[in-house]
């Protein structure tokens, strides 16, 4: 009775029906070959924004192709009856739910987001090793711009499955460090009050927080961090520059070493 019901949709396929269908999909087939020769030839006489709209075009005549030809040949195929409709209906709509089923809960995620608000427009997130700042938090994906004005988007599905990594939560503050790795042979306390004063003279420094310098010996030497805020989490580039370049100016005025690593020692910088 099953086999009679799957059958009874559809229609008896002539030899005529086979010979549209696969006109239908050769002129498709056409169409498409041919948007993919011809726009990027024309996109390559444009500039601008004309440019890229004509290649914007190549997949989306793509898809409306497509979609027209399935739906000229599925009456071919099966019978238009309400019952067949609604079954189709039913496992079109079973499979578009599982394909979509990533897309769903990036939603869902992003109506979580706007409650939990793990990031908001002017953060500075890492996720997945990815980092810059928040610039348009959409229904399904942040949008962020990395320091290398790259434009990336992370779908809100990222919430359930990763680490999300604030560096200002919101405010004005956000922390730099700055590492200095030095010869152990040196006067500890000298090198701190320096890279101390060194962040207290930067014209990027936020004042009001706290400047902080920690050191920790290694086997090869002194790893300095040296943490404060600049004025403005978008200084944070030209700041940490700033006490790199003049870091180092100062520690080589004050005939201090820095350390020599040999290829078998790897940098390994803790939580501190």
């Amino acid at each position: 009775m099953n086999t009679e019901k799957i059958l009874g949709l559809f229609k008896e396929i002539t030899s005529a029906v086979l010979i549209e269908i696969g006109l239908v999909f050769v002129v498709a087939t056409a169409i498409v070959l041919a948007s993919q020769r011809v726009l990027p030839w024309l996109a390559a006489h444009l500039h601008g924004k004309q440019r890229l709209f004509v290649l914007a075009m190549v997949p989306t005549i793509r898809v409306i192709v497509f979609i027209i030809a399935f739906l000229w040949v599925v009456p071919m195929v099966i019978n238009p009856s309400m019952q067949n409709m609604i079954a189709i209906l039913g496992v079109a709509g079973l499979a578009i739910g599982f394909a979509l089923k990533d897309y769903v809960s990036s939603l869902i995620a992003g109506i979580v987001a706007v409650y939990e608000l793990p990031y908001r427009p002017g953060d500075w997130i890492e996720v997945e090793g990815t980092y810059g700042e928040v610039k348009h938090i959409g229904m399904r994906a942040v949008e962020i711009v990395t320091p290398d004005d790259t434009i990336v988007f992370i779908p809100h599905l990222k919430l359930w499955t990763s680490l999300i990594f604030n560096a200002n939560n919101g405010g004005p503050s956000l922390m730099c460090v700055v590492d200095f790795y030095l010869h152990p042979e040196h006067d500890a306390n000298r090198v701190k009050h320096l890279l101390e004063d060194v962040a207290l003279t930067s014209p990027y420094v936020q004042l009001a927080k706290p400047i902080l310098v920690i050191a920790k010996e290694e086997p090869w030497g002194t790893h300095y961090r040296l943490k404060a805020y600049p004025i403005d989490p978008r200084q944070q580039f030209q700041f940490m520059t700033d006490l790199t370049a003049r870091g180092k100016t100062c520690l080589r005025a004050a005939s201090i070493r820095f350390a020599q690593l040999s290829p078998e020692h790897a940098v390994q910088t803790g939580p501190y």
